[in-house]
């Protein structure tokens, strides 16, 4: 905890500073993130599905794993295409994760 003065006019200072830092450090951020997202290389969306649901066998059933691009080699054989818009819905919602290599998420514009 900061030793903060007990004097209301320099707190209302500190106060103002404050939001000013903060503003200015939001507005770094969002510059910095614009930079790197521009750098970022576009990566071509497969020609078949775009967006799959790996699946994995626990005792008998299906689980869903992962949801991946559709030719993430990591999706393995046991997959089922699903649309942008439900990649999105899963993977916002905490549902189903991204697969870590691909990383759908990024492609569908949701950070994580």
């Amino acid at each position: 905890m900061l030793d903060l003065p007990d004097d209301l006019g320099q707190l209302r200072i500190l106060e103002r500073l404050g939001v000013i830092i903060l503003r200015d450090i939001r507005t770094k951020i969002d510059q910095v993130e614009k930079r790197e997202a521009a750098m970022r290389p576009v990566r071509a969306l497969p020609e078949g599905p775009g967006w799959v649901v790996g699946y994995l066998r626990e005792r008998g059933r299906r689980v869903p794993a992962a949801v991946h691009i559709g030719d993430c080699a990591l999706a393995g054989k046991n997959r089922e295409p699903v649309s942008g818009t439900e990649a999105r819905r899963v993977l916002a919602e905490g549902l189903i994760p991204g697969c870590d290599i691909c990383r759908p998420e990024r492609e569908l514009g949701i950070l994580s």
